[in-house]
């Protein structure tokens, strides 16, 4: 498999080209801020071919780029119905006195073709399988991409801005909520194998049994989760 990844934009926002080798189809997952640069490079240096762009959300450091990175290359973008709103008005969901700066730079707006993700779907694309799970918290909309175990890599999990190495995504913009966030850190992250690869919305490529140790906010659920786990389990009787 072929991952090819690198940070865009005002905000270092995480861009991956995904596929199943070298000189193949594949997807671009959140070509956000100053992107389409970036994915026209990787594109020419591994031979690919797009056939979709996916977004973990709709905040503009995600999907600033869909526009040019959709019509250069004619493909579809998928999205959450919750964030789709985003796309032609960002500073809905990033606030007025952050979107503003860049409001001038941005081309906004949907591409021709939207196509929208729902929670457990499987996305049969570019040779791969992405399992879609609806993970609410930093957005309404927020979402997860897993990619099984293949021959030469173990579990890939896109994490957006939902699970990040040794943090969360932030709750204070329109549309996050805390306990929502936490809520899905335990649905959608606990069950993952700890070999799982976390390839994140921004900074360093991480693992979840590395942020299984590690992270505080995961290890928070994780603590939860059990107690309540010794809390509802039946007592016997002396």
């Amino acid at each position: 498999m072929l991952i090819a990844g690198f940070p865009a934009g005002a905000w270092g926002t995480n861009c991956y080209l995904v596929a199943p080798a070298a000189g193949e189809e594949c997807v671009i997952i959140d070509p956000g801020h100053q992107a389409a640069p970036g994915v026209e490079e990787a594109v020419r240096k591994h031979r690919l071919k797009p056939v979709a762009v996916v977004l973990t959300h709709g905040h503009v450091d995600h999907v600033a780029s869909v526009v040019p990175v959709c019509g250069a290359h004619d493909v579809p973008a998928w999205i959450h119905p919750d964030d789709r709103y985003m796309m032609s008005d960002p500073e809905k969901g990033i606030g007025r006195a952050i979107g503003m700066p860049l409001m001038g730079e941005l081309t906004v707006g949907e591409p021709a073709d939207v196509r929208e993700l729902a929670d457990g779907a499987e996305l049969d694309l570019a040779g791969l399988r992405l399992t879609v799970a609806h993970a609410p918290g930093h957005t309404k909309g927020s979402v997860t991409f897993g990619l099984p175990e293949a021959a030469d890599v173990p579990p890939v999990f896109f994490s957006g801005d939902l699970l990040f190495a040794g943090s969360v995504g932030r709750t204070d913009l329109p549309g996050g909520d805390t306990a929502e966030l936490l809520d899905s850190l335990a649905r959608v992250c606990l069950p993952l194998d700890d070999s799982t690869v976390v390839l994140a919305g921004h900074g360093p490529q991480t693992t979840i049994g590395q942020e299984r140790a590690t992270n505080p906010y995961l290890r928070q659920v994780a603590a939860d989760r059990q107690g309540r786990g010794a809390a509802d389990a039946p007592r016997r009787g002396m």
